[in-house]
């Protein structure tokens, strides 16, 4: 574990060696000597890594290698920086011409270059033999031939047929949250890290808070949250609950005011909030001092591993649950669903059943552990293989009863995983603790970072995305939401991998999370720095002259303004990830970061960005969703590396089902120019970059906002030849503008989701060819033909969303739709009969009806949706509600039926689940 930093730094530094050497020039033999030396280190670190535990020894040479490696990566990087800065040259010849006429501004560059390489080679021949410095004993195990692994789940996402062991704990929590008790009272459920407390509560929650309470809060508390966020969340939580708009005034008001408001709003409500995760008792007691006791049976529970906390009384009734380790059997079933869940009847083969049984009793009963352990062996099919895995786990498993029997477990689990995953898994522990991670985002730092491997044949995005689903398989990362196709779409650490990683990042400096609990000076020399507390004065920290990745999570900094001075230290940057910080204006320190590669400034306040911008030659990703820039600067066809460049803004005063609810930028016709892109989304149309689109022919993802019929025959020529594209948004100029598209004779390919806004004459010809197609949104189509007999035909669609689509009064789905899953139909106005014949949509799980206003009775054929899950009914007739009042029989498989409704306070909610 304590090489991959340095593993990729050698590969990083002999790469700069074998591509930029007729940049660096001069000893061409002593060179490739270095780069003999560094690749004979590379092959060391492998067998190290291999062998599992380190010597004192060797641990003390990786970190000597390791410092030496810092300066020499630095001088390198800074400077291809310092010769390549001035301006961007075309050609090889151009910049060897140019190195020659400033050659003597470069000498002292050269000079400290040469220094550092004469350094660690002197530093590395001072061992004499290559083959006895880094000669090391290790097995390294045999390669596991891979079955096909299941994805794994978030432990409290799992399905109720993925929990073992927590009937008894479930049977005693539904109890006390239903005794009859009309007194707040506080159920405390505690238990070692990972032994499955959040996943009991989220069980209960799921199905029994959400049906039985007026209002309900799940609260995942952190160490250093303040009470003022914790009530500002719950607050949240409830607008959310009830669909209402978030006041404004949230974000600046004082404790006292946001503890009148909380208590203004539980008054006469019978509510349940969750505090999950609880790790201190001092914000607690104060928020049960306050929270409401209106005598209607509202219940506080919190999970902690702190039995202290627990035991608290609060100065209310209180109940203590415990949660035990899994008993044997019930941990046997937990870890043969995960490690055989390709076997037949998910059972255990005889020949592994020995030592199946041993690793699974060596996790102590704890469901993680046994996930993680699960989620590693199922990749493995020899006995021999098996049998190394039990034989390397830690002692401690067995015999220490605190955090460590995990962390052994995980530790197993981190150490098989190839180089590459091991960095991708550390850098996750940048994001704050339960921080919700978007795969897109995740995918494209990766990237930027380098950790992404060049493979023949496949893109880094799709390279990228095998790691993060292998991670997953493993269980090293929780799916927190799929997508219609199944992807993840979202993923999250649990805490204890995120301290596995944390650990092992501070221990090779791969990165340095700083939370406001350390001194300012414990950060020196970090390549990476995430900031996560708002109380801090970012001119106290030093020694970082090497950084490489700058986070900032807090969205509220103490001095923002304090952000540009601080930049312009890190001229090598290659990461700048500012996302929801208030920040005004870019930097101009920003335009000078060279190897920037990813610039994420997504819901700044941030108006404008400067021409200069294009000096960033060598950025792969731009972020400027939800920012206030309307207009991209001339000059971005000169960031001919962009791979990314995301740039839509959502209305902030649109519910829904609004022509207008989102908006696309202004940009140069030559964006065109950058062939290299994937993602552009959303650009406004004009009449040169829609001729020239055609030259785009790498995009997977395409969004253009107003659209005309004039553009037509260019628009689908471009889309034509668009082979690789998966996503595609067109929006026409207003809702009276007809959406064009009957030039296009058959869909891309590969195309997942369609977005269509604006008016249809009639349903698209190339419909019948969207056979791939998982999502597909139109949105005021106004269209007067039925449209379903085309929607029907296709085969693979997961999510289904008519917004003012469609003018007709019935909407009557006879066959198909087999893989259906969401279905929403908005503002329909003539519609009054929708018919749902048997066997149609099996597999939905969500209905919902909004502002249809002439459909007064339920979908006929609703009682043959088995699987409907939810029923969500919004600015509908009375006679609607009505309809599902009188018809029970007709829903009563439905588990969760919420209506909204306008009323004088606004939109208002209420369950029609148990009437």
């Amino acid at each position: 574990m304590a090489t991959v930093r340095l593993d990729f730094l050698i590969t990083k530094i002999v790469s700069i060696l074998e591509n930029e050497a007729w940049l660096i020039g001069g000893a061409y033999d002593e060179l490739d000597e270095l780069k003999r030396e560094l690749k004979s280190m590379r092959s060391f670190l492998e067998d190290a890594d291999n062998k599992g535990a380190l010597t004192e020894g060797e641990r003390a040479w990786i970190d000597d290698v390791r410092d030496m490696c810092y300066p020499v990566e630095d001088i390198l990087e800074e400077f291809m920086y310092r010769t390549n800065r001035p301006q961007i040259l075309s050609s090889r010849f151009a910049k060897f011409l140019h190195l020659s006429v400033h050659a003597p501004k470069n000498l002292w560059l050269r000079h400290q270059l040469a220094i550092g390489l004469q350094r660690i080679n002197k530093k590395i021949k001072s061992i004499p033999e290559r083959r006895q410095r880094y000669a090391i004993e290790a097995t390294s195990p045999q390669e596991a031939q891979k079955l096909i692994q299941g994805h794994g789940e978030s432990l409290v996402f799992a399905k109720d047929n993925h929990l073992v062991g927590i009937q008894d704990d479930k049977r005693l929590l539904t109890e006390w949250l239903t005794d009859g008790e009309l007194r707040l009272s506080v159920i405390s459920v505690v238990g070692m890290g990972g032994s499955g407390k959040s996943t009991l509560v989220a069980n209960v929650y799921n199905n029994l808070i959400v049906k039985c309470f007026d209002c309900h809060a799940w609260i995942t508390v952190s160490k250093t949250d303040a009470i003022e966020d914790i009530c500002r969340r719950i607050l949240k939580e409830f607008y959310c609950l009830e669909r209402e708009k978030v006041s404004a005034d949230i974000g600046s008001m004082g404790i006292k005011d946001l503890l009148a408001r909380l208590m203004d709003y539980l008054r006469h409500k019978r509510y349940a909030v969750v505090f999950d995760d609880v790790w201190t008792s001092n914000i607690l007691h104060a928020l049960y001092g306050l929270l409401p006791d209106e005598g209607l049976g509202s219940r506080v529970i919190l999970t902690t591993r702190n039995e202290q906390i627990a035991s608290s009384s609060f100065g209310v009734k209180t109940s203590v649950l415990h949660v035990k380790p899994l008993k044997l059997r019930d941990a046997w079933n937990l870890f043969c669903k995960k490690a055989f869940f390709s076997y037949p009847n998910v059972s255990c083969p005889k020949e592994l059943q020995n030592v199946a049984l041993a690793l699974v009793e060596k996790c102590g009963g704890l469901p993680l552990a046994i996930l993680s352990l699960g989620g590693l062996m199922s990749s493995k099919t020899l006995k021999s293989e098996w049998e190394n895995c039990y034989s390397s786990l830690n002692l401690e498993l067995s015999n220490n009863p605190d955090l460590e029997k995990v962390k052994s477990v995980l530790f197993l689990s981190f150490n098989d995983l190839s180089y590459q995953l091991k960095r991708c898994f550390l850098y996750c522990c940048i994001f704050p603790e339960d921080y919700q991670i978007r795969r897109k985002r995740l995918i494209r730092l990766w990237i930027a970072e380098g950790f992404v491997e060049q493979v023949r044949g496949k893109t880094p995005e799709l390279l990228a995305e095998d790691y993060l689903m292998e991670l997953i398989h493993r269980s090293m990362l929780q799916v927190v939401m799929r997508n219609t196709s199944g992807r993840a779409k979202v993923c999250k650490m649990h805490d204890l991998m995120r301290e596995l990683a944390l650990s092992a990042s501070e221990k090779e400096n791969f990165c340095v999370v700083y939370d406001g609990q350390q001194a300012s000076e414990e950060i020196n020399g970090a390549r990476r720095l995430s900031i996560q507390t708002s109380g801090i004065d970012l001119k106290s920290f030093k020694g970082l002259s090497g950084l490489r990745s700058f986070f900032v999570f807090c969205t509220s900094m103490n001095s923002p303004s304090s952000i540009p001075r601080f930049l312009s230290r890190f001229k090598l940057l290659r990461v700048l990830d500012l996302e929801d910080v208030a920040v005004g204006k870019l930097p101009h320190a920003v335009v000078e970061l060279f190897n920037l590669r990813y610039l994420n400034l997504r819901g700044t306040q941030i108006k404008k960005l400067p021409k200069s911008i294009a000096r960033l030659e060598n950025l792969l990703t731009l972020d400027i969703r939800d920012s206030e820039v309307s207009t991209l600067p001339a000059g971005i066809m000169r960031l001919q590396k962009l791979r990314h460049l995301i740039m839509y803004r959502y209305n902030p005063f649109s519910i829904g089902d609004e022509f207008c609810y989102i908006y696309g930028t202004k940009a140069p016709s030559d964006v065109s120019m950058l062939k290299k892109l994937q993602v552009l989304a959303c650009v406004e149309a004009e009449p040169n970059l829609i001729k020239h689109l055609r030259n785009m022919t790498q995009l997977t993802r395409i969004g253009i906002t107003k659209v005309r019929k004039e553009y037509e025959k260019e628009l689908c020529k471009s889309i034509q030849s668009m082979d690789l594209l998966r996503y595609m948004f067109l929006m026409v100029s207003d809702d009276e503008e007809y959406l064009g598209t009957d030039a296009l004779s058959s869909a891309p390919p590969c195309l997942k989701k369609l977005i269509l806004v604006g008016k249809l004459m009639k349903v698209p010809s190339w419909f019948d060819s969207l056979q791939g197609l998982t999502t597909l949104v139109l949105h005021w189509s106004r269209l007067s033909e039925d449209l379903v007999p085309c929607l029907q035909e296709l085969a693979n669609l997961g999510r289904l969303t008519l917004t003012n689509a469609y003018m007709g009064k019935q909407l009557c789905f006879s066959t198909g739709f087999n893989k259906l899953k969401r279905l929403a139909l908005r503002k329909l106005p003539q519609l009054s009969e929708i018919i749902i014949k048997e066997g149609v949509m099996p597999s939905l799980q969500q209905l919902y009806l909004g502002n249809c206003i002439q459909l007064k009775v339920l979908p006929d054929g609703i009682e043959y949706l088995s699987n409907l899950e939810e029923l969500d009914l919004e600015r509908v007739s009375t006679f609607l509600v009505a309809s599902v009042r009188v018809n029970r029989p007709r829903v009563g498989h439905i588990p969760e039926i919420n209506h909204y409704y306008e009323s004088s306070s606004g939109l208002s909610y209420e369950s029609l689940s148990h009437l």
